[in-house]
Parts: C-alpha cells; sequence; structure tokens
C-alpha cells in the first residue's frame, strides 16, 4: 500500500497557557480522514492470507473475547504489537475510620484500559499535506412557522 500524506489544516486560535499565551497562534490540525470499516478490513488482511474475511473476523473477534476474559479474571494481557490490556476502574474516596471500605458500593465502571506499544503507534515514513478547510455552513435557525399539526 502506498504512503499518501497525512492531510492537515492550520487553524488559528488564541494560546492561553505557556510562554505563548494571549498570542494568536497557528495550530496544525489532521483532516481528511476516512474510516474504514470492519468488514473491509477483514476482507483487506485476508486478501494477504489464505483465510476467509469470515475467518479473519472470527478470529479477532474470538481473540478480543478471550483477552477481556483474562482482563476481567484480573490478568493483564499482552495483546501483541498493539499494546497491553490491563483492569482498571474508579473508586470513590473513603475516610478512615469513618466508614467501611465496600467494594460493590465504592468501585465504580470497570474497564479494560488499553495501553498501546509505543513501537507500533508510533507513526513513521508519513509525509504530510496542507489542504484548505472546508467552508462552515451557516447555522439555520428554526423557523415557528406552520408545517405541524398539534396533538389533541
Amino acid at each position: 500500500m502506498a504512503n499518501r500524506p497525512l492531510a492537515y489544516t492550520l487553524t488559528e486560535r488564541k494560546a492561553t497557557i505557556g510562554k505563548m499565551a494571549g498570542k494568536t497562534v497557528l495550530q496544525a490540525r489532521p483532516t481528511g480522514r476516512k474510516r474504514i470499516d470492519h468488514r473491509n478490513f477483514c476482507d483487506e488482511v485476508a486478501r494477504a492470507t489464505t483465510f476467509t474475511g469470515a475467518e479473519v473476523e472470527a478470529v479477532l473477534r474470538l481473540a478480543a473475547e478471550i483477552a477481556k476474559r483474562h482482563v476481567e479474571n484480573g490478568d493483564i494481557v499482552e495483546y501483541g504489537d498493539i499494546g497491553t490490556l490491563t483492569p482498571s476502574f474508579q473508586s470513590k474516596i473513603v475516610e478512615k475510620g469513618k466508614t467501611e471500605f465496600k467494594p460493590t458500593l465504592h468501585i465504580t465502571k470497570p474497564v479494560v484500559r488499553l495501553s498501546p506499544s509505543k513501537k507500533y503507534f508510533t507513526l513513521t515514513n508519513v509525509s504530510y499535506e496542507r489542504v484548505e478547510a472546508p467552508a462552515k455552513k451557516p447555522k439555520k435557525k428554526p423557523s415557528d412557522e406552520g408545517g405541524g399539526s398539534e396533538h389533541p
């Protein structure tokens, strides 16, 4: 697959922190990205292997389910070049000696946390292309004129 330059636009804004605070600055923002859906991704992987797109999708889904099961049991999963999956949660604070800590009440939002591999997620061999920002569409004001009917 040939490398395309990463498209960006320059955005003007006022800096709020640091040595440039209060000054008008330019900042590059990535743009023009397209999303590769899961099915097309699996089909692309399948073309490079002896598997079908459905088989690739099944293997990816199975790997994710097994990794999640291990993390639910408190294990840390090294997920290849992607990174490390670890269990995490939020915990409410409880004053020591005043209230008993109850995990079912004070621990909330358990999640799988991905710590991405720096080697894998650091892009190399990229080029850049400046593009014009798309024109902003004027916001339409809602009109109060007819078109609808009142419900009894």
